[in-house]
């Protein structure tokens, strides 16, 4: 059967961890350990092996060791669908990130192409009570877990508009410049609602019919007070010319898929999401996170890496016992972590144990038998 899997894991000079190497079975991974051992940097270093900055957006110079602030390398041995590849990342004090892939230079968007990685941790619990920068990043996640190409087109976006912003400041007025800019944005912000629109679909087709003990989310993207953004290219061209006005007043671009917000609605209760209970909210996003996982099993054709942070906290033990249920029948290798080896009781030998200990400000990981 098709696998997306790491067989192994090298960490060096990565936050606490000095030097450690893990040898995987392909099962799901259960982590434990005191907090502040070094559990979450695991996760974190597993989550630079796709695109991006990880889980916790940190610059490549925030994630070395100190105080030796040598760099940092994280690699792996990877079975993505029938093929193994070594995939390294590293940076150099004082310098970007790099990415290799079987020994060869790479561009982090073939990380895309070879593993699908999702992850859910603390920080997102409060996703749908904060603002929408928050929902936006996890939408671009979940968008970008079904086409790696997504990125280039948000950089692309991204790109012009700061330029467009910086004449908005200057009260440039310049219609040829600003028409440059507005048809670069248009081109690569349809691309970018595009995606987002095919993506969100994908979630809700995995969702119906799907056996969970989750509840079901509606979802749908919205503009700023509920206004919808354009998804064409022409579209989005003749907005963005309507609102230079607007624009030069405000100094920045007020309309356009960097606008955009995540809406979700607790489908059996009728209630958005904002205004459910903690235990609720992050049911809501398990939820998601599993039914993009069962998406990307059918589209990439093996379930994804999962990284599931503090995954118990405010699930009791029926609940706790059903994840774990759905992540073994969804035969994805998911890396959870937890403060106690009891939270993976209900695991039993479907699981590989590691214990994570800090010894003189250095993590140890050491495997455990399965109990």
């Amino acid at each position: 059967m098709p696998r997306l899997a790491l067989t192994e894991l090298t960490l060096s000079h990565f936050r606490s961890h000095k030097s450690a190497r893990m040898v995987l079975d392909g099962r799901p991974v259960a982590i434990y350990g005191p907090n502040g051992a070094g559990k979450t940097n695991i996760l974190e270093a597993i989550s630079l092996l796709s695109p991006g900055r990880g889980l916790r957006r940190a610059a490549a110079d925030e994630i070395a060791r100190k105080p030796e602030a040598l760099g940092w390398k994280v690699s792996g041995v990877l079975q993505s669908l029938r093929q193994m590849h070594e995939v390294e990342t590293w940076a150099e004090s004082g310098s970007s990130r790099t990415v290799r892939i079987d020994e060869k230079a790479a561009a982090q968007v073939a990380l895309g192409r070879i593993a699908r990685v999702l992850w859910l941790v603390p920080s997102m619990d409060r996703l749908w009570i904060e603002g929408a920068e928050g929902r936006r990043r996890f939408l671009d996640r979940l968008t970008l877990s079904f086409e790696p190409g997504h990125a280039e087109a948000s950089l692309t976006y991204e790109k012009a508009m700061r330029e467009r912003n910086r004449l908005l400041k200057d009260q440039q007025r310049d219609a040829v410049w600003y028409g440059a800019l507005e048809a670069q944005m248009a081109k690569a912000g349809a691309v970018i609602q595009q995606n987002r629109i095919a993506a969100l679909n994908r979630i809700a087709a995995a969702q119906d019919g799907a056996e969970t003990a989750f509840p079901t989310a509606t979802l749908a993207l919205l503009g700023p007070d509920s206004t919808e953004i354009p998804s064409e290219e022409s579209e989005l061209l003749s907005a963005f010319a309507a609102g230079r006005g607007q624009d030069l007043y405000a100094g920045r671009t007020l309309v356009g898929p960097h606008r955009a917000d995540l809406e979700a609605v607790y489908a059996a209760k009728g209630v958005p999401a904002k205004q459910c209970s903690t235990g609720e909210q992050k049911a809501l996003l398990i939820s998601l996170i599993l039914a993009n996982a069962r998406a990307l099993a059918e589209d990439f054709g093996a379930p994804p890496l999962l990284l599931l942070d503090e995954v118990a906290a405010h699930l009791d033990a029926g609940r706790r016992a059903a994840l774990y249920d759905e992540i073994c029948a969804l035969g994805a290798q998911a890396w959870m972590t937890g403060t106690g080896a009891e939270l993976f009781d209900s695991l039993g030998e479907r699981a590989q144990y590691f214990e994570v200990v800090e010894d003189g400000g250095i993590s140890q990981i050491i495997e455990r038998p399965t109990e």
